[in-house]
């Protein structure tokens, strides 16, 4: 439903975005995460026809934004970052108007309806917009993008400026619209993708670094050689603890975590990449006759990923 070949922006001298290709599939969520000033914003400007590429190619249900932008454009709904409300207008009024705008001519009473249901502006809908909370003005952005009912919808930092109970309710909204949509939204808060994106596409400086679903992404780290065991043993015995984990095979290093008052040390292992050690960790502990509490393989936060993805990428540069 979304594709995007060699997307290239120039401002100038300066590259916004560089070379970027990507393709979203039909009733799929994505994300586009990254830093502020990573390119999010211009690569949904051009994916909706607000700008046109310096190089590269967009389509939006198979049609070429840039050849036949109108035609693409009666299939994408689009909240922009800052979406043009009028405070003089009531719901009702304002969502009317972008019917017609979108060029809905006939049953607007029932497109208005439909949308004002899905975004559950029932209690506001005859209120002036001017008098509505930041939630529910975002609401109304969301309903005029979709009051078409749009194929795309394409969705820019959605809930930023909301308090966190606005928060849920907007990504509980994106992920029922999303059965009847392709949506691509854009952040750079990470517990949004993790939440409520299937697909995440990771961009830096305005290139794409990564792509993947987030927990394919958080999944991939779970081989770089780190486990987490937690062994209860007598005050008197804590130093062989650390003495016989580290005389395990494939042990290259060990953290002691931590120790606490029943008698558990808990101790992160670092081991080749990719080895799985605990067969003979546990092996070893309950070898000694201590209990083995917990053995599990340590996780990266999708925070920490993202930080190592962007420390990779700028690395590689």
């Amino acid at each position: 439903m979304i594709r995007a070949s060699g997307l290239t922006k120039d401002y100038g001298p300066t590259r916004a975005v560089d070379n970027v290709s990507f393709h979203v599939s039909k009733g799929d969520i994505a994300g586009l995460l990254g830093p502020n000033g990573s390119g999010k914003s211009t690569i949904m400007r051009m994916l909706t026809g607000f700008f046109s590429p310096t190089a590269g190619e967009c389509t939006i249900a198979g049609i070429d934004v840039g050849r036949e932008s109108l035609a693409a454009r009666k299939h994408i709904g689009y909240l922009p970052e800052r979406v043009a409300l009028y405070p003089d207008m009531t719901v009702k009024a304002y969502l009317r108007f972008a019917a017609k705008v979108r060029g809905i001519e006939r049953d607007i009473g029932s497109h208005v309806d439909d949308a004002v249901d899905k975004c559950g502006l029932g209690d506001v809908y005859r209120k002036h917009i001017g008098k509505l909370s930041r939630g529910f003005r975002q609401r109304v952005g969301i309903a005029q993008a979709i009051v078409h009912r749009p194929d795309v919808l394409i969705l820019d930092e959605p809930t930023v400026g909301l308090d966190p109970r606005q928060i849920v309710e907007i990504r509980s909204l994106i992920a029922d619209l999303a059965g009847e949509a392709t949506v691509l939204l854009s952040t750079h808060i990470l517990p949004e993708v993790s939440i409520v994106c299937r697909s995440v596409l990771i961009l830096d400086h305005g290139r794409l670094i990564a792509e993947d679903t987030a927990l394919g992404l958080t999944e991939k780290t779970a081989g770089r050689g780190e486990t987490l065991i937690k062994v209860r043993a007598a005050d008197a015995e804590r130093d062989r603890v650390e003495e016989v984990i580290r005389s395990c095979d494939g042990v290259e290093g060990l953290d002691i975590a931590n120790y606490d008052t029943a008698g558990v040390t808990s101790v992160v292992v670092r081991s080749r990449q990719g080895q799985d050690i605990r067969p003979q960790l546990a092996a070893a502990v309950i070898g000694q006759g201590w209990a083995l509490d917990e053995l599990s393989p340590r996780l990266m936060s999708l925070e920490d990923l993202f930080v190592k993805i962007l420390d990779d990428a700028e690395g590689g540069e």
